[in-house]
């Protein structure tokens, strides 16, 4: 029996643009987490620190868009729960992060084709 070396993955097209479109989107929802969490903090002279939990939100999620999309365009690429993350963004319309909408949205789109679907799927987690 011989040693076979298995060929790196190949990324797709719509693949490598979910993993850049969730980083760009981590990175918005990291710096519109602060700016919430700031401008109501400082805005209400403290009093705001009660509505922080809701405005850390954003910070969140774009921490988990960060990870996923460098899992996604790694070397050798690892998969994440692409639809629970886009879910998560088109939820977070309610801070008023309509990037984060759109993204998600088109996420769902590029992720429910049946080969980018087939091709994250088949990624070692």
């Amino acid at each position: 029996m011989t040693y076979q070396e298995t060929p790196p993955y190949q990324p797709q097209g719509k693949a490598q643009a979910i993993a850049i479109m969730t980083l760009i989107s981590g990175i918005l929802n990291v710096l519109l987490g602060i700016g919430l969490t700031g401008g109501f903090v400082l805005g209400t002279w403290g009093l705001g620190l009660l509505c922080a939990p809701v405005t850390i939100l954003p910070s969140v999620l774009g921490i988990f868009e960060i990870i996923g999309a460098a899992k996604l365009m790694g070397n050798p690429p690892r998969k994440f729960n692409v639809q629970t993350i886009a879910i998560l963004e088109i939820a977070l319309i309610i801070t008023g992060s309509f990037i984060s909408l759109i993204i998600g949205i088109l996420n769902l789109v590029f992720y429910n084709e049946p080969a980018t679907k087939h091709y994250i799927d088949s990624l070692p987690s």
